[in-house]
């Protein structure tokens, strides 16, 4: 099998503690996998110490003070040496392995839930059913998180090596994060909203149970569509993100195809929703059949106390 190297989870400058599970599924492959830091400073790297890695490099440009897709797939592609490629599934990562797959002329599997001799498993007609592939030689793979047990042990230090990609090729600068609030695909807790929540302005009842329980906020695309304060980047489904945490509540949301494809595959779902008969309740493991005035407040009271 060819050699593994995994691109680090960044998250403000820091190595999101999921790029130990990156690890962990590169690791299938056999052999001790190579973990790539992209920064702007080499010390920044020392956050992937003890993540089970073979070996870690520092991959440091300037092209890493901001993420762009161009500019970040060129800068890794001129420092990591041919073989698979490890990343997250997040949306910036998928669309980084894509060009990644493509500046080298390899495949590349988006989404996969389960590695094993070789065996690349992934969702297919927005979750509804799984593919599995052989890797027969280099390919590019995207991870989703939650799956894989994080690695441990490994490399303690790293190198250092200059990663000199063409920022120019970038057609704009993203902006920074408005808040340190969790993106929903990368929470292990999600607490989502839909139309049934009446107004955008009631989504700060969902903040603050977020807030209480370190949870990401969503949002159905109903929500979205309907009301301009709730952002794309909140929408949980197929046409927005795909998310697979440990608890998903879903609040005012009656379970459309298109929202399930995006949270069936979380581990336990909640549904809080007036009517009975919504389709969310044939997917929930818990059901409450109630307004969200009614169930919220006693849901955020009874998640303080156990939080105290």
């Amino acid at each position: 099998m060819t050699q593994t190297i995994v691109i680090a989870e960044m998250n403000n400058n820091a190595v999101h503690p999921s790029t130990a599970e990156l690890v962990s599924a590169a690791k299938t492959f056999g052999g001790e996998p190579t973990l790539v830091v992209p920064c702007t400073d080499a010390n920044q790297a020392s956050g992937a110490a003890g993540m089970g890695a073979g070996n870690i490099i520092a991959a440091k440009s300037g092209a890493f003070a901001h993420y762009d897709a161009s500019g970040w797939a060129s800068a890794l592609d001129g420092v990591i040496p041919m073989g698979t490629i490890i990343t997250g599934a997040s949306p910036q990562s998928k669309d980084m392995a894509a060009r990644l797959a493509a500046r080298r002329n390899i495949p590349v599997v988006q989404d996969a839930v389960k590695i094993q001799e070789g065996k690349i498993t992934s969702p297919v007609y927005s979750g509804k059913a799984m593919q599995t592939v052989s890797a027969t030689g280099p390919v590019v793979i995207s991870v989703r998180s939650n799956v894989f047990t994080p690695a441990e042990g490994g490399a303690m230090d790293h190198s250092v090596l200059a990663a000199d990609g063409n920022v120019a090729t970038a057609v704009q600068e993203f902006m920074a994060r408005a808040s340190e609030r969790l993106d929903v695909s990368e929470a292990n807790i999600v607490i989502s909203g839909g139309r049934g929540m009446g107004s955008p302005d009631n989504f700060t009842h969902l903040e603050a149970i977020a807030d209480t329980i370190g949870a990401a906020v969503g949002a159905s695309r109903a929500a979205v569509d309907t009301w301009d304060a709730i952002p794309h980047s909140m929408q949980v489904g197929q046409t927005g993100k795909t998310v697979n945490p440990n608890l998903y509540i879903a609040v005012g949301i009656s379970g459309a195809i298109q929202h399930l494809a995006g949270m069936r595959s979380s581990k336990y779902i909640v549904a809080i929703n007036k009517d009975a008969d919504a389709p969310i309740f044939q997917h929930a493991d818990y059901g409450i059949v109630a307004t969200w005035e009614e169930a919220l407040p006693v849901l955020h009271e009874s998640l303080k106390g156990m939080m105290d």
